[in-house]
């Protein structure tokens, strides 16, 4: 499978060329891919450079730097950021939790270190100048966070990814054209509306986005840029009411549970929620961006069903959206930048002696029940 994987993100996700100079991030566990990529770019003409990522060299900075080393922003990183043709990133966790106890000062150091390689990286993303790729690596952890095997997660990951179809780079071309129709669709639309009830005794969910047609580019994302894929998106120009999100929202290795955010003027004005309240609040709080919605978007991967405690994944499921606090993507029309970008998601599927939710455009229904009603849908 892994040499699969390799084929389909150097030759579909990058479409690395001759002479490319390609960035392949990983933790070392990650190897058994990185060793697949590296062989696959380099038949591809390309010129390929391993960064090494570790996790562990992480944790060491946040628990013996002070607080200038952990907002330390790397030179290296600076140009390679500039020079660099592709990024192909590995998620590799050995512990997903290894941060659930450092200060969250701390984290939002680390935060502050990274928002000038994010805002350059999405900058040159949109320019056209840096084609990227992430996907996951599975892990024992990542497993144990799915509850299932390693082998159980492996097939989960790579079915995610259609890899175990004939041919994954014709299948994902299949899911580009099927959302197309959803891009297309929304498009053309000003104003969107999402509505989920109440449950879990919590007030559902009522919150209007300004995707003004003129501002906001929806943008098609069928395993170019994430891999495995399964969503469109936009960059929202405004937004009000209120979310109440079904499942926790994971960052930085913690769990928040039982998420609602207010938005007023296209800002959280309010945060609560019954789990690592003070996190969610210090998170939103780390800079000037962090309170904006830099994205809002719709899951449409069918094929993934269940909450997994991994963003990847979780925010594709079919039958979801998902909005994101803080940087959002230059090319979706959004200019918002933070060293934040936290993705936190609403079911909007039938459940537990529930109704399902809504969503309108333009005062049109045209996804209920978690199902779209498009002509020429099909889940």
């Amino acid at each position: 499978m892994l040499d699969r994987l390799a084929d389909v993100l150097v030759a579909y996700s990058t479409e690395v060329r001759r002479g490319d100079l390609v960035a392949i991030v990983a933790d070392p566990i990650a190897m058994p891919a990185v060793r697949a990529i590296y062989r696959r770019v380099l038949a591809a003409g390309g010129n390929p450079v391993l960064v090494a990522k570790s996790d562990e060299l992480r944790d060491i900075l946040l628990e013996d730097g002070d607080l200038d080393q952990i907002a330390f922003a790397s030179p290296l990183d600076a140009h390679r950021v500039e020079t660099m043709d592709v990024q192909i990133g590995l998620w590799a966790e050995r512990n997903t939790r290894s941060t659930s106890r450092v200060d969250p000062k701390r984290l939002t150091a680390l935060q502050k270190a990274r928002k000038p390689f994010l805002t350059r990286f999405l900058a040159r993303a949109a320019e056209g100048g840096l084609r990227w790729v992430g996907t996951q690596y599975p892990t024992e952890a990542s497993a144990q966070d799915a509850e299932r095997s390693l082998a159980q997660y492996e097939r989960f990951v790579y079915e995610a990814g259609l890899l175990h179809l004939p041919d994954p780079v014709g299948a994902w071309r299949k899911v580009r054209d099927r959302q197309e129709r959803v891009r297309d669709h929304l498009q053309k639309r000003r104003e969107l509306r999402f509505r989920a009830p109440a449950r879990d005794g919590h007030d559902g969910t009522d919150l209007i986005v300004n995707v003004d047609p003129a501002k906001s580019v929806w943008i098609n994302c069928c395993g170019k840029e994430n891999f495995p894929d399964g969503e469109v998106f936009t960059g929202p120009q405004g937004v009000d009411g209120h979310v109440n999100y079904s499942f926790p929202a994971v960052y930085g290795g913690r769990e928040v549970e039982g998420v609602r955010l207010q938005f007023r003027a296209g800002r959280v004005v309010d945060a609560t929620a019954r789990k690592n309240e003070a996190y969610l609040v210090e998170m939103l709080d780390q800079d000037a961006g962090a309170r904006s919605l830099g994205e809002i978007a719709i899951g449409t991967n069918y094929g993934i069903t269940e909450f997994t405690k991994n963003t990847l994944f979780d925010e594709k499921i079919g039958g979801t959206f998902h909005a994101a606090c803080g940087a959002g993507y230059p090319e979706s029309g959004s200019s918002n930048e933070s060293g934040l970008h936290w993705d936190m998601v609403c079911d909007l599927r039938p459940g537990k002696g529930v109704g399902g939710g809504a969503i309108e455009a333009d005062g049109e229904v045209f996804h209920r029940d978690g199902r779209f009603l498009i002509e020429g849908w099909k889940d």
